[in-house]
């Protein structure tokens, strides 16, 4: 197992946000965590990475317990984030962003490799390599964040809402890139548009109010009443 998520409590403060998740990620597959606005999404992916401490419960990363592990070193062991809103340095190049996501001692020794797999994935990004990211539009932002986070050679990369603001064909796009990468590592994707989700996802979760509600395979949760009306308006 890639990853497995055993009894995460986590919060902000004295406001717990997540109750007891437990769920896993498979080897070589897409898995989704669904669900509305502030049903605790972020904060999981945050938690999982240790950005955000969790106040219990377990993380393992192929087996290995890496709960209490800072983030730098869930980095180097395998895991990253492509975190919501993108985060890039606008006034760097899209190469310099791309080598600043080969910080590990690893990374750094593949950063030429990593640098050809990237280009290939995102042949745009070649073409602007010598361009500032703030000038790019926000496809090409958003391919240049999952990018900076390939660079760091991941076992299990976490993409936390990549539709966000983007046009339909750019997004149809993206997750078809997105789909290509399950021959690589495994990703965990935290997604509101749920149809597109489905699409490319092996198994999902939904979560509401920091709990998981439902889950199962793509064609099962298709046919579930309640995310029907709830997620695809049907």
């Amino acid at each position: 197992m890639a990853l497995r998520i055993t009894q995460l409590s986590s919060g902000y403060g004295k406001l717990q946000v997540l109750f007891g998740l437990t769920f896993e990620v498979g080897n070589n597959s897409i898995v989704s965590l669904l669900g509305p606005n502030g049903a605790g999404k972020t904060t999981t992916l945050l938690s999982i990475m240790g950005v955000v401490k969790p106040w219990g419960g377990k993380v393992e990363l192929g087996g290995v317990d890496v709960t209490s592990a800072p983030p730098y070193k869930k980095v180097e062991l395998g895991l990253s984030l492509v975190p919501e809103g993108r985060r890039l340095f606008p006034e760097m190049t899209v190469e310099e962003n791309l080598l600043m996501g080969a910080y590990t001692k690893r990374a750094r020794e593949k950063a030429r490799d990593s640098l050809e797999f990237v280009y290939s994935l995102f042949p745009r990004l070649k073409e602007r390599r010598r361009q500032k990211a703030g000038t790019m539009s926000g496809g090409e932002q958003q391919m240049l964040a999952i990018a900076r986070a390939l660079m760091a050679r991941p076992r299990v990369l976490l993409i936390d809402e990549p539709s966000a603001g983007l046009a339909p064909k750019v997004v149809a796009d993206l997750f078809q890139t997105i789909s290509q990468l399950r021959s690589e590592m495994s990703v965990l994707l935290v997604e509101q548009n749920v149809a597109v989700a489905l699409e490319i996802s092996d198994y999902a979760y939904v979560l509401e109010n920091g709990r998981i509600v439902l889950q199962g395979t793509p064609s099962e949760l298709a046919e579930n009443q309640h995310v029907k009306r709830a997620y695809l308006g049907v």
